[in-house]
């Protein structure tokens, strides 16, 4: 999440360690890719690789850093160590690593189901009025995550930038890549960067970013629609990720109910592109894209 400073460190002392003993993983795995969600923080995506792989390409330091949901809100009072901060429920927990509350789990042989309940990142509280699904299915290198979040408060808040979703990234994976010019799905040349701190913005017109280790190989995240991004490059030795979320500007509003899917995928630069070319062309994209609804 967009919220990473020099206060990180603080967060050792937070109940990491515990945290990270009491981790409960659940995996998928088709022969060919493998993804983990931990069940004691919220269910998040806090593992991806090649079924054969030895690494993880994710990051899942604290309670922040996974892949998962996150939304922002108004200005509610809260602080953030000592930064006032917004209503923000994440989906792992709080930055004290309070974990939010898994209320459904479902494990089929093909299929993981979450429905959690987030906790406000800076207050800590549970939310009661938000819920947040999360479903996850593996097809040969793709996984496809579907992505749906309920609000049901009654404060009416300030459209912001919102992270759909959040993406945290190993480290050594630290060459952002993405299509940025203005003839998309056409084979032309990728801009390559790596970022600084704090955040920059990013357009990635194919509707996908990936992070690369000096091999050209690494994770590539799609969400259908979407052509912006948020990233950066936190490079504290202790607590060094790397960070991107494709964004969307909307607002927290009375019965709002979100949903999106993201596809990830893993391998080198040339077969990440293809997968996403070759979904952007499938009906299952145009059937999947990202929807905001006031209504049930």
């Amino acid at each position: 999440m967009n919220r990473r400073g020099t206060v990180l460190f603080l967060l050792v002392f937070l109940g990491i360690t515990d945290t990270l003993r009491s981790a409960e993983w659940v995996y998928l795995d088709n022969g060919t890719v493998r993804i983990g969600v931990d069940k004691s923080r919220g269910g998040c995506i806090g593992y991806f690789a090649a079924s054969d792989a030895k690494e993880n390409l994710l990051d899942h330091y604290d309670t922040g850093r996974f892949i998962q949901q996150s939304y922002y809100g108004d200005p509610d009072g809260s602080k953030w160590v000592d930064k006032p901060w917004v209503y923000n429920p994440v989906q792992g927990g709080s930055y004290k690593n309070l974990p939010s509350k898994v209320t459904q789990f479902r494990q089929e042989r093909d299929l993981l189901f979450v429905k959690t309940t987030p906790r406000n990142w800076a207050g800590g509280q549970l939310l009661s009025d938000v819920e947040m699904t999360e479903t996850i299915s593996l097809n040969g290198h793709v996984a496809k995550i579907q992505f749906q979040m309920k609000y049901d408060g009654t404060k009416t808040h300030r459209p912001r930038h919102q992270e759909l979703p959040a993406v945290f990234v190993r480290s050594q994976y630290s060459t952002l890549v993405t299509y940025s010019g203005d003839s998309p799905w056409s084979g032309k040349d990728l801009s390559r960067r790596e970022p600084g701190f704090p955040n920059e913005s990013v357009t990635m017109t194919e509707n996908w970013v990936a992070y690369l280790n000096d091999d050209d190989f690494g994770v590539g995240v799609y969400v259908p629609d979407i052509q912006q991004a948020t990233c950066y490059r936190y490079q504290e030795p202790s607590s060094a990720c790397s960070y991107v979320a494709p964004v969307k500007t909307f607002a927290l509003t009375p019965g709002l109910h979100h949903q999106y899917t993201v596809y990830l995928t893993c391998g080198t630069i040339e077969e990440i592109r293809q997968r996403f070319q070759t979904l952007h062309a499938s009906s299952d994209d145009s059937a999947s894209k990202p929807a905001s609804s006031n209504s049930p």
